[in-house]
Formats: C-alpha cells, structure tokens, sequence
C-alpha cells in the first residue's frame, strides 16, 4: 500500500484540501463519540461507586430521577453503541477515502449520513434522559421503552449504511481509474466492514420495524419476546467484530508504521477480514443457549461456528505479533524476545494500541468460555460477562480508538499532541486500572455475583463479594483517572498544541504485500454471496419456525 506522501509548497495545501469534507467529518464523529462516552464513563463511576456502597444516584435524582437503572442504561448505549458508531463511522470516512488516495465519491452524501445520525441519537436520548426508556442497551421485551427511543436508534443504525452506499461508489470510480491494480488494503477492509455490519444490522432493524416500534406506539397488542431476543442477536454478536474491525484495522495497516516496520502479510490480514465476513453473522444464538423455542441442533450449529470465528482472530494475533517482531528487529532488537525491548515504548499511539493487544488477549480466552455450552450456564449474566466486556470493548476497542487518536486528530487540526507524557500516563493508567477492575469481577462472577444489578443495595449480598468489591472502585477509579488525563490532553491539543500541518496517515508497507494478493482476496461479490447464503442457513429455520409459532400477546412492562 502506498504511503500518503509529504507534500511541499502550495502542492501541499492543494493535497490536504482534497481531504477537508473527510477530515471534517472524522472530527465531528469522533467528537459526538468522545462526547458520549464521557457520561458514559461517568455513569460507569457511580455504578462501582454504588457496588461499594456509595450511592451517589441520590445526589443526582433531579437529573436522573431513574437512579442506578437509568445511568446503567446510559453508560450502556453510550459507550457501546453511540461512541462505537459514530467512532467508526468518522474513522472510516477518512481512512478508506486516504486509502483510495481520493475523496469519497460524494461529499453530499457523507454529510447526510452523519446529520441523519445525529438526527437519530437526540431522537433515542429524549426519552432515555426523561427516564422512559430505562430498559438497558439491549432492551429485551417485556421490558418497554418510549416508541422515539427504538425510532431514533434504528435511524443512527440505518443512517449508517449510507457509508457503505459511499464506500462503494468510491470503489466503482477508483476501479475505473484503477483497472489492473490491487484494492488498497485498508479501503478493502473498511469495505468489508460496512459490508459485514450492514447485513448484520438487517436483524435489529427487523426487531425495530417489525416489533418494538409498533408496540411501543400502541399500534399492535403485543409482541413475541423470543423471537426479539432471536433479531436482537442476530445483530448483537457481530456488533462485537463491527467495534473490532477497525481496531484490526489500526493494528494491521498503521501499528507497523508506528512501530518503525512493515506488516508481515497483507494476504494473511486479507483472509482474516473475509472470514470475520463471512463468519460474523451466523452465530448469534449461542447468546441464547437457555432459551427456549429454538432446537438445540441450531445452538450447536451455531457454537461450531462461533469456535469457528476464533479462527480469523488467531491469524490477526499471529499477523500483527509477527509486524511487531519484524519492526522490533529493524530498530535493532534481537533475540527471541529482545526485540519487543526495542519497540518505540515512548510513542503513546503505539503504545496504548498495544496495550489494547494485551487486554484483548485475555478478553479472547474469555470469550471462548462464552461461547461453550457447559460453562456459558455457569457464568451466564453474572459479573464475569461484565469483565469480558471491559476487555473486549472497554480495551481492545476503546483504548484502541484513543491511541488511534493521538495521531488523528493532530492530522485533522494541524496541531501536535499536546503532551507525549501525559499520554503515557494515561495509557498506563487504563491498563492497570482494567487489569484490576476486569479480575475482579471475572472473579466476583465465579462467585455468582449477577449483572446489570444494583449490588450495593440487595438484600442477598455476600460476604465474599463485599472483600472482593473494594478492587473493582480501585481499578474503576483508576481508568477514570486515566479518561481525566486523555480529556485534558485532546483538549489542550486542539486549542494549546503548537501548529504542525505537515501530517499524514502512517499506512505501512508489507512484507508479503500486494503483489502476493490472489485474485480471489481482492473481489467482494463470492465472500458477500456466501456470507448471505451461511446465514439463510443458519437462521432461516428457526426464524421460520418462531415467525409461524410466534404469540404476540406480551403487552409489556416499563419499569419507571
């Protein structure tokens, strides 16, 4: 893949203005998701704070009259769902255009797509903030929330596939321009992953349109839970690759430059994003191994995939391990290990990424547990999922995306970052703060503690949670500490940094790079056509079957 060139005089100016609706953009999604995911990390703060005993939802009943249930349904949408999207919408809008080396195809249409969801986000909060729609991120029926909440949430879903309407006209006129060369990599991979996350958002907004959205507004008597429960995770699985792939993205085509080398395989990264394509979407019911109405044949078919989505994810950690070794080895390092002495500790947006690579490690080993049968039953909604989360999106994805920050927004505001140290600082924070909280609730499930539970008050408490609690205030507050120094650093970069307009994305070369792409990993319409047709297999049936079976006779509960 080609490197974004300096470029010097007026050639230079001429260059970064064929960014500037791009560039726009980015900011302002990354600025919406940043935004949400302040309160949502506050939210996070009161819940441990509440875990420990100290109730602070008091002080703060005229805002959120709902109390723990309201900010717990807050701190999830905002940070897993507003923060994650509007992140990756921005960061795919620039990446993917930089990549082709040409502006997306519409600039009218990019604007329409983040307008339309922010439309939808205040259409969504309005109820969430009025205490009628506290029904948590996955608002599972009965559970019922206000009508405007399912509306604006299925617009910022909708919304979102405009990118992908973007991406492709993009592709269409590269390729016309472009007719014998191969996709650069990071365009290919942003296209997968809109591709991916448009066919999979195909479930909750069946769900939304077809369910939720009628019986909330009064317009049908009832609704069928499970079938909800089956749409909802029709899409709330793969949202877990949709928050990944650009993360991989980083990792893959931009960590390697960081690190002063060269990825190891762009085929191999290639395969990996074909996969998580193709495999992404037919596995959600493994989230539903208790429930009833669906065949126990379809749960395991869905476990064999899932254990098959491992895969693509084992390729990335061997790929990007084997980039790292080969950037530690041309700044000198040696050894079977020395070489990870050599890597540039000292450069923040290398070193929170890898710390993110670190945490997700262990948040992947975790997931396996999930996704088995016998032991899912043991860890099923208690504690231990809500430590697999905080590895997986809480580190792999969120510190990925402020370590991605720290060169992006200096290349969308012509300002350096403000203070390397404090970056450092921060990164470091996050991971022993993680560390801590994530450990400790991984343990406090084992020991039965449930989830999405008002802990500090129940009445059935135990002793050995109450001596393990203390560790997950230390380490939320640790991580808080660190979204402090993050805040204050992006804050003082875009109004303190000294100018520095001479930036540019740093896409790494490969070691085995475009030259080595076969035919077939540079095409999308076979990996689409199979994605479609593994999931009418392994869906059609029971969507069938609970579609003909269904009784839509749940009126609803709303719990404020």
């Amino acid at each position: 893949m080609a490197v974004i060139a300096r470029p010097r005089g007026a050639v230079r100016e001429q260059v970064a203005d064929r960014f500037a609706t791009e560039k726009r953009l980015a900011g302002l999604n990354i600025l919406v998701a940043f935004l949400a995911l302040a309160i949502g990390g506050l939210m996070g703060v009161l819940q441990v704070l509440e875990y420990n005993g100290i109730d602070l939802y008091r002080a703060v009943k005229p805002v959120l009259p709902g109390g723990y249930y309201q900010g717990l349904t807050l701190h999830g949408v905002l940070n897993v769902l507003v923060f994650t999207t509007f992140y990756i919408i921005g960061f795919l809008t620039l990446i993917a255009a930089m990549s082709f080396d040409r502006p997306l195809a519409s600039g009218r249409l990019a604007w329409v797509t983040f307008w339309l969801m922010l439309a939808g986000l205040l259409v969504a909060a309005v109820p969430i903030l009025l205490n009628r729609a506290t029904v948590l991120f996955t608002f599972y029926p009965p559970l019922k929330a206000d009508g405007f909440y399912y509306l604006g949430l299925t617009l910022v879903v909708a919304s979102t596939w405009l990118l992908l309407v973007n991406l492709a006209l993009t592709y269409r006129a590269w390729r016309a321009a472009n007719p014998g060369a191969k996709i650069p990599l990071a365009a290919f991979m942003s296209i997968i992953t809109m591709t991916m996350w448009t066919i999979a958002t195909f479930g909750i907004a069946t769900e939304m349109l077809f369910l939720l959205i009628p019986w909330a507004f009064g317009l049908v008597p009832g609704t069928d839970v499970i079938l909800a429960r089956t749409l909802f995770w029709f899409t709330g699985h793969p949202i877990v690759y949709f928050w990944l792939l650009p993360a991989y993205i980083s990792w893959y085509t931009m960590v390697p430059r960081l690190a002063g080398g060269r990825l190891f395989s762009e085929p191999m990264a290639r395969v990996a994003f074909v996969l998580f394509l193709v495999l992404s979407v037919p596995i959600g019911i493994h989230h539903q191994y208790t429930d009833p109405g669906i065949s126990e044949i379809w749960k395991l078919v869905h476990f064999i995939f899932t254990v098959g989505v491992f895969f693509p994810s084992l390729l990335t950690f061997f790929n990007v391990v084997a980039s790292l070794e080969n950037s530690g080895r041309a700044r000198g390092g040696k050894g079977w290990l020395a070489w990870i002495f050599a890597l540039p500790w000292n450069e923040p947006a290398f070193t929170t990424q890898v710390f993110a690579m670190l945490l997700f490690a262990f948040g992947g080993a975790g997931g396996v547990i999930n996704a088995s049968y016998n032991l899912n039953l043991v860890v099923h909604n208690t504690a231990w999922i809500s430590g697999h989360f905080h590895l997986t999106v809480g580190s792999a994805v969120a510190l990925t995306f402020m370590g991605i920050t720290y060169w992006l927004v200096p290349l969308i505001t012509g300002r350096a970052l403000w203070s390397r140290g404090l970056a450092l600082a921060q990164a470091w924070l996050w991971l022993i703060g993680m560390v801590t909280f994530s450990h400790f609730m991984h343990m406090l499930g084992l020991l039965g503690m449930p989830r999405r539970t008002m802990i500090g008050a129940a009445p059935y408490i135990q002793p050995e949670w109450q001596a393990l609690l203390p560790f997950t205030l230390v380490g939320g507050l640790l991580m808080f500490a660190s979204a402090i120094c993050y805040y204050l650093n992006m804050l003082m970069t875009i109004t303190r940094g000294r100018p520095e307009p001479d930036q540019e994305v740093p896409f790494s070369r490969a070691v085995s790079g475009p030259e080595d792409v076969p035919a077939a990993l540079d095409r999308f319409t076979p990996w689409v056509v199979t994605a479609l047709l593994l999931v009418a297999i392994n869906y059609g049936p029971t969507l069938y079957y609970l579609v003909s079976t269904g009784r839509f006779n749940i009126t609803g509960l709303s719990p404020w």
